[in-house]
């Protein structure tokens, strides 16, 4: 069980993400993007928050540019939702922390068939 983002590389993607028993969070991300530095730390309290229920994964797109092109992702921040390997939601910008949370919470309700 992790309480904290983990960075994930294209050759660690399926085993982390895909493979992931746990729903998953995807947030595509670079260094250099105003509002990923936003996001940061807000993801950062919603792994501590949702530790043991979610898997939160950074992936760099300056480093690891593969999956965020399978995928689509054109803008950054982009997160990907998802839950056995198939995207639950995506959400492209930054939320504010009440609404991510509820997106979170909704999205968990969806993933483990509570909703």
């Amino acid at each position: 069980m992790t309480n904290e983002p983990i960075n994930v590389t294209d050759a660690a993607f399926e085993k982390t993400v895909l493979q992931n028993e746990l729903p998953v969070i995807v947030d595509f991300w670079a260094p250099w993007c105003g509002p990923c530095k936003m996001l940061g730390p807000i993801l950062d309290k919603m792994a501590k928050e949702f530790a043991g229920k979610l898997i939160i994964a950074k992936v760099n797109t300056d480093e690891h540019q593969e999956w965020a092109s399978k995928y689509g992702v054109q803008g950054i921040p982009t997160m990907l939702m998802m839950k056995d390997g198939k995207i639950v939601h995506r959400q492209v910008g930054v939320l504010p922390e009440p609404m991510l949370r509820d997106t979170i919470k909704n999205f968990l309700d969806v993933a483990t068939g509570k909703a």
